[in-house]
C-alpha cells in the first residue's frame, strides 16, 4: 500500500498520546504517515498534503475547540487544488453532550468522518481502506494479527 497520511493535532492543542498511538497504527497497517504533531495550523495540514500528495488529512483535537480551529479548513484545500479524504476525531467541543450532533456539524463543515475520543484506531483504518478503496493485503493482514 501506497496510501500516504497527514496526520496532525489542530489549533493551540497540544495533546500527542493520540496521534502517535494512530500513526504507529497506520504505519503498522501500511501507511506513509506524516505527522506534523501538535499545534498545527491549518496551513500545515495544506502544505503537507501538497507537499507530500497526500491521499487523506486526518485532524485530531481534544482540546474541545476543533469547530473554532476547523472553520474555512475544506474551503481552503479546494483552493490549494487538493482532494484528500478527511477526517477528525478527538474531544471536538467543549461540553459535548450528543456526539452525533457534533458529528453533523463536521461533517457539513466537510469531512468525510468524524469519530469520538474512543474510537479504536483500527477502526480509523477500516474507513480509510473503504473510502480510499485500498484492499488489505494477506501481508498486511498477519503483520496486524501478530
Amino acid at each position: 500500500m501506497s496510501a500516504t497520511v497527514i496526520l496532525g493535532v489542530i489549533g493551540s492543542d497540544a495533546h500527542a498520546v493520540g496521534i502517535t498511538i494512530l500513526e504507529q497504527a497506520l504505519d503498522a497497517a501500511g501507511f506513509e504517515v506524516v505527522n506534523l504533531g501538535v499545534q498545527s495550523s491549518q496551513q500545515d495540514f495544506i502544505d503537507a498534503a501538497s507537499a507530500h500528495e497526500g491521499d487523506a488529512v486526518l485532524v485530531s483535537s481534544l482540546y474541545g475547540h476543533a469547530e473554532q480551529d476547523c472553520r474555512g479548513f475544506h474551503e481552503a484545500i479546494e483552493a490549494a487544488g487538493l482532494d484528500p479524504v478527511t477526517y477528525i476525531g478527538g474531544n471536538l467541543s467543549v461540553g459535548q453532550d450528543d456526539f452525533e450532533q457534533t458529528r453533523e456539524c463536521f461533517r457539513e463543515m466537510g469531512f468525510d468522518r468524524v469519530f469520538d475520543s474512543e474510537t479504536d484506531p483500527m477502526e480509523a483504518i477500516a474507513a480509510l481502506r473503504n473510502d480510499m478503496n485500498l484492499a488489505e493485503s494477506e501481508a498486511e493482514r498477519a503483520r496486524l494479527t501478530s
